[in-house]
């Protein structure tokens, strides 16, 4: 099975539309995200069902 999103795919949380996401790296069935432009921040961690391809809303 192929993964659906790539390293470097900008990515939103399901529950979160609003922040997007660089996906790092798929490994062990789920993605590592990284806040966009904010490196202080904790990486994030995600399965594909809970994530989708970020839409700009402006």
């Amino acid at each position: 099975m192929e993964n659906k999103f790539k390293s470097g795919d900008i990515v939103c949380a399901k529950v979160n539309p609003t922040t997007p996401l660089k996906v790092r790296v798929f490994a062990r069935k789920v993605y590592y995200c990284d806040v966009l432009d904010q490196p202080e921040e904790k990486e994030e961690v995600y399965f594909e069902r809970e994530i989708e391809f970020y839409k700009n809303k402006n």
